[in-house]
């Protein structure tokens, strides 16, 4: 019988460390917010397969879409035969866009493609080659990609020096005691130091920082880098990968604020599972990339493409975007009445819109000195109970959140009674 013991030993022999696993737990079947491992264990799933389940595990609809299109064909490559599903999705995706004015919609396949072509089409726009991003971000493990990315381990450790022209400043927070005055000030002296604005092409920023710890941008931050972006002429991304698709309570995370951003990137929840990404963007600005500059042999494969536009569906018919607040709600209440007991781990800085919520395990009742070694034994003890949970954060105790949106009241309220024991176990 095959187990996750022997399993794990042929994945240490077969597989390389530097993909790590979170857990030795081999997944055999899902459906919905549950997992069952190759030992015929269930799990409640609280990470959604790092945000990409919004729509949760194998939805009928998804499937039923999927299984339509592979009886027809599975791939043309889209720049030699293209085909109606990717205009109909890069349509569906324009019309939602969260800036005002025409939109265009280019496909890949990952969250880091993604960010790359962005970044690319803003440099092809701009003519300049700076880009900034911010300390605690996650732009994905492409070369590019990484040297966006604003931690080093593991992330850049051991690949030597990144891209060229990429520049990093603070991000606010008040669990890392920075404002939003020390993240203005230290871009100001970025600008008169390094690099001068004139030679930016664009400023990325997720508008909740994923790996960082779930730390939303302030819209006082957004406001005045949507004013220096004006000002200069650089192009605003924002980095949707991980807020998109009703996750914060709104289609997209950057429309809990009152700007508007000149390009987005999404991935993970969009297709439900399948491999594939975008950058939506304002016209003017996605056409700047002459014709074969953009593209890959994968990007917008027509399966992906037909899983999205059933996700799309779904997510209206069944109202993810206010069942996001609501789940959400459920979570805080949950996360704080066990933040009021005594018997379990110190708990501090709950927040997050809609249901990407995170909280904080700390040294101390009332401190904010963070405690990775109690983080690490409430995932630990949660496995351990049937529940996958991660954890994330630059300090690395942040428990992060991120269940589909679709999940049963029951089985919320499961896998939240796991998490408050858990929180419970690790109090050790």
């Amino acid at each position: 019988m095959t187990s996750n013991t022997s399993l794990q030993q042929r994945r240490l022999s077969a597989v390389p460390r530097g993909v790590g696993n979170a857990f030795p737990i081999f997944a055999d079947r899902a459906e919905g917010s549950e997992v069952w491992d190759v030992e015929g264990r269930r799990y409640i799933d609280f990470a959604g397969g790092i945000a990409v389940l919004n729509t949760g595990h194998r939805h009928p609809k998804v499937l039923a879409a999927v299984h339509e299109q592979l009886d027809k064909y599975t791939h043309t490559a889209f720049q030699v035969l293209p085909y109606e599903p990717y205009i109909e999705l890069a349509e569906r995706l324009n019309e939602l866009a969260p800036f005002h004015g025409d939109a265009k919609t280019i496909l890949f396949s990952t969250g880091a493609e993604a960010v790359e072509n962005a970044i690319k089409t803003a440099k092809a726009h701009t003519s300049r080659s700076g880009v900034i991003a911010f300390t605690g971000a996650f732009h994905g493990r492409t070369m590019l990609a990484m040297s966006l990315t604003g931690k080093v381990a593991p992330y850049r450790k051991k690949f030597g020096p990144g891209v060229a022209g990429v520049y990093h400043v603070p991000f606010p927070a008040p669990e890392h005691g920075v404002s939003v005055a020390e993240t203005l000030r230290a871009l100001e002296f970025l600008f008169r130091a390094d690099i001068e604005p004139s030679e930016v092409a664009a400023i990325i920023i997720e508008p909740v920082q994923g790996e960082g710890g779930f730390h939303p941008a302030p819209n006082e931050l957004l406001e005045e880098l949507r004013r220096i972006c004006d000002q200069h002429g650089i192009v605003l991304i924002a980095d949707e990968i991980q807020t998109g698709f009703a996750r914060t309570g709104k289609m997209f995370g950057i429309e809990n604020t009152t700007i508007e951003p000149d390009l987005i990137t999404v991935a993970k929840s969009l297709a439900g599972g399948f491999p594939l990404s975008a950058v939506v963007g304002k016209a003017a600005i996605m056409d700047a990339a002459e014709a074969g500059g953009l593209g890959g042999t994968y990007a917008g494969s027509p399966v992906a493409c037909a899983a999205a536009l059933a996700v799309l569906d779904v997510i209206f018919e069944e109202k993810l975007v206010e069942r996001a607040n609501v789940v959400g709600a459920k979570i805080k209440a949950a996360v704080s009445r066990a933040a009021q007991r005594n018997d379990t781990v110190a708990i501090a800085g709950l927040r997050g819109p809609g249901a990407m919520v995170a909280f904080d395990i700390v040294k101390s009742r009332g401190g904010s000195e963070p405690n990775a070694d109690a983080t690490k034994r409430v995932v630990q003890a949660a496995i351990a109970d049937g529940l996958v949970l991660l954890s994330c954060g630059v300090h690395g105790n942040t428990i992060r959140i991120l269940v589909p949106l679709n999940v049963p009241d029951a089985v919320l309220e499961e896998g939240l009674a796991r998490l408050e024991r858990a929180l419970a176990v690790a109090n050790v």
